[in-house]
C-alpha cells in the first residue's frame, strides 16, 4: 500500500470525526451521519490497503 493512500484514508477519518463533532454541537443529524459515513469509508480504505499489503507480501 502506498503511504499516500494511507494518508488519504487517515485524512478522511479526521474529516469525518470533525464533521460528526460539528453535527453534535450544532444538532444537525445530517452532518453527524455524514461524518460517521466518512469514518466508515476510511476504515474500509484501510482494510483494502491491508489486504493489498498482505497479498503483496505473500507474492514476494
Amino acid at each position: 500500500m502506498s503511504l499516500e493512500d494511507r494518508a488519504k484514508a487517515t485524512a478522511k477519518n479526521i474529516e469525518g470525526k470533525a464533521q460528526e463533532a460539528l453535527g453534535n454541537i450544532s444538532g444537525d443529524p445530517e452532518d453527524k451521519a455524514e461524518g460517521k459515513a466518512k469514518q466508515a469509508e476510511s476504515e474500509v480504505r484501510h482494510s483494502v490497503e491491508d489486504v493489498k499489503d498482505n497479498v503483496k507480501k505473500k507474492l514476494d
